[in-house]
């Protein structure tokens, strides 16, 4: 894969499949005729065009092995990156194209099987695909600076997930069980408060019913730790939709916004920061709001969120779930710079969507976030002293 695809952008325009083979137009023809297919746009000896499922463009292109790391970093991108490079081949006597890197002093071609290999001849650290975007990573690797950027097994748990004591579709039982099975350490079950009836949500009686059933239901667990949480409603006037004595007792509180978007941007901000100024409340979920490609995010003064984050260690989720990732690569990235912790959640309703935390993670390393800046990469232990309570 290269292109946007391999940079993990939230959105793509098409895919780009780069290989090598002893017999390029074979694997040309196989793939013209793969079952997806619905058209194809162009063929030629070493590549193809075509259209699957009636929704995107996929394009194929068969090269050299000698040449393949040196077309893999061309067409992985961005445009501003490969500039960007460019200059640096330039300054350095060496002229970089798709296919090799040529000596200005003897008009030499080095050819190179390896990305890693392009940057080192340049004198570069190695840049990881999502942080090409020429936002100042071609510096970082010239200094030394580059971040060790998250990985999927940085993650120790999940801090926001649901069950079927509200819209979940899995038992608290079935969510822990499917999360012990991705080796996390801890998973916190948090459903719908009042507000969100449309969604179930519970009562303070039936929370309290939860609390008493999280309990138990660790009683039957190895191996992972159950957190009794709760996504509180931020009401339209900042007030959250649980009382403080109630919330004191759950284990986590996400704090979120599902009605009244369309407010002010004052009065978002305002809203917004009276959650994060609540001792109860440990993580703001999906911030913004947006919903890609259906809603925008709301108005907010966003420095003004991080700012107030930082003062008092609240920290903001990146909602995993496709349609969201939320907050978003350049908001995670200024969430970070302004010292806001984040959390990487799936906001999960069955077991299966908890895989879907692939794409946060996908957002964090676009963000340049560390192991260090995120909440959910801690030990269980270290998780709960973090936290407020």
């Amino acid at each position: 894969m290269a292109g946007s695809f391999r940079r993990a952008r939230e959105t793509v325009g098409d895919i780009d499949i780069l290989a090598t083979a002893t017999h390029p137009q074979e694997i040309v023809s196989a793939f013209s005729r793969m079952p997806l297919v619905q058209e194809v746009l162009a063929s030629g000896p070493t590549k193809a065009s075509v259209i699957v499922q009636d929704t995107i463009q996929v394009d194929l292109r068969i090269v050299e092995h000698r040449s393949f790391g040196t077309v893999l970093q061309y067409f992985t991108g961005s445009k501003e990156h490969n500039v960007k490079l460019r200059q640096i081949a330039l300054s350095r006597g060496y002229s970089l194209s798709e296919y090799s890197l040529t000596r200005l002093s003897d008009n030499q071609d080095l050819f190179f099987d390896r990305e890693e290999d392009v940057y080192s001849a340049l004198g570069l650290a190695y840049i990881p695909p999502e942080m090409r975007e020429d936002q100042g990573e071609i510096e970082a690797a010239l200094q030394g600076h580059l971040p060790e950027l998250l990985e999927l097994k940085d993650i120790r748990g999940d801090l926001h997930v649901h069950s079927d004591w509200s819209d979940g579709r899995a038992t608290i039982l079935e969510m822990a069980q499917a999360a012990a099975a991705l080796e996390y350490e801890y998973i916190a079950i948090c459903d719908h408060s009042p507000a969100v009836g449309i969604a179930g949500g519970l009562s303070p009686e039936r929370l309290e019913e939860k609390i008493r059933a999280v309990a138990a239901a660790n009683e039957q667990l190895e191996g992972i730790t159950l957190l009794c949480g709760a996504e509180v409603d931020i009401k339209s006037d900042g007030r959250l939709d649980y009382p403080d004595s109630l919330l004191s007792r759950c284990d986590v509180v996400v704090a979120s916004i599902h009605m009244g978007g369309q407010q002010s941007e004052r009065a978002i901000t305002g809203r917004l920061i009276s959650a994060i100024e609540n001792e109860n409340v440990d993580i703001i979920g999906h911030p913004t709001g947006r919903v890609i490609g259906q809603r925008d995010p709301y108005d907010l003064d966003l420095a003004m969120v991080l700012e107030a984050a930082a003062r008092t260690g609240t920290a903001l989720e990146i909602n995993s779930y496709p349609a969201r990732l939320d907050l978003s690569d350049v908001n995670a990235r200024a969430a970070r710079e302004a010292g806001v912790k984040l959390a990487i959640n799936s906001d999960a309703h069955d077991a299966s969507q908890l895989l879907v935390m692939k794409y946060g993670i996908n957002v964090a390393r676009r963000a340049w976030l560390e192991s260090k800046d995120v909440l959910n990469a801690l030990p269980l232990k270290e998780l709960l002293a973090a936290l407020k309570r």
